[in-house]
């Protein structure tokens, strides 16, 4: 049976006159499955004919709630789901005065767990609607690589941007990427008005290689070069990734570095305070080291931000949850 929520306002129009409806019944249909109906028989307004023909050609899921933590700080809401075939994946809810930003996982885990386009509109449709605040900016950052999953991201980001559907501008998203060359190419050329953010981290092979091993892949240059040609298809300034980590990447002479490598690029340089790991001999930069380094950066005409952490007291990290959650019960996702 096919995916109904994954399915286009257009493909939907299509079955509807393969099945003998009018028109305006697929955009009945499209606006209940965006507003969170799970069953067809939500469809009060559907004949139980029809809502019985929909049930025999389609399938319909939506994702139920493994755990939900909120921080007392902050308001951070983090959600694990568990998806139709037992597996869970993470999104995170995040508040600022600009809005409500959810981040969502693309991926249930590895390259070969890609997520349908209707579990990733899940995850903002059901934030949304379990936490009553509505979310005006996405962020695909979770767990998984998105450029990996590439055509379902691809389709996620036209129902998610549909007017009929949620209607969220592809401004108000933001794409993360490790740094898949051929695929930065491949979405340059689709044109889109999103924001595209690079997992940089290190401007040297050796730093980065040994905190990325895609870099062995597709090196420093090989990367910032993709990046121009982003640019220069797309006219988007380009997010840069960039964790602070003690004595490694935060010197002064890795920022002068960076300020060298960026040249040609416009570019954002976002500053990443580094989550303290127990298990990891990475060490999050002092807060001096960071102050300069940004400072170096803006006095060579490079916008820098520190990034806010956010729900620091309920592991809002990607991955944090799932496995704490893993760990704790068995094998309940998965």
């Amino acid at each position: 049976m096919k995916d109904i929520k994954s399915m286009t306002l257009a493909q939907l129009a299509v079955d509807f006159a393969e099945m003998g409806e009018p028109k305006f019944r697929a955009g009945q249909v499209y606006r209940w499955l965006h507003q969170g109906a799970r069953d067809f028989d939500e469809m009060t307004n559907l004949s139980k004919a029809l809502r019985e023909k929909l049930r025999e050609r389609y399938s319909l899921y939506a994702p139920t709630v493994a755990r939900r933590l909120e921080s007392r700080k902050d308001g951070t809401i983090k959600y694990l789901w568990r998806l139709k075939d037992g597996n869970c994946v993470e999104s995170v809810l995040m508040r600022y005065h600009h809005g409500n930003t959810v981040c969502i996982s693309s991926e249930v885990g590895c390259p070969m767990g890609c997520l349908e386009a209707s579990e990733l509109l899940d995850q903002v449709l059901f934030t949304q609607i379990d936490s009553g605040l509505p979310i005006s900016n996405i962020v695909l950052m979770g767990i998984g690589e998105p450029l990996d999953n590439y055509d379902n991201v691809l389709r996620f980001l036209e129902l998610v941007n549909s007017p009929e559907g949620m209607n969220i501008g592809m401004r108000h998203i933001s794409l993360s990427t490790c740094g898949l060359v051929d695929k930065i190419d491949r979405l340059a050329e689709e044109n889109l008005q999103l924001t595209l953010s690079v997992s940089l981290h290190a401007p040297t092979d050796e730093i980065r290689s040994s905190i990325m091993p895609v870099n062995r892949r597709y090196n420093v240059d090989t990367l910032l070069a993709a990046c121009k040609r982003y640019f220069e298809k797309t006219g988007r300034r380009i997010s840069f990734e960039y964790a602070m980590i003690r004595e490694v990447n935060d010197t002064p002479q890795m920022a002068q570095l960076l300020i060298k490598k960026l040249q040609g690029i416009a570019a954002h340089v976002n500053l990443i305070p580094l989550n303290e790991v127990e298990e990891s001999p990475l060490k999050p930069s002092l807060p001096e080291a960071v102050k300069n380094f940004q400072q170096t950066l803006e006095k060579k005409g490079i916008p820098a931000t520190v990034r806010r952490t956010l729900g620091s007291d309920i592991n809002a990290s990607c991955g944090q949850l799932r496995r704490q959650f893993e760990k704790n019960q068995g094998k309940e996702c998965g």
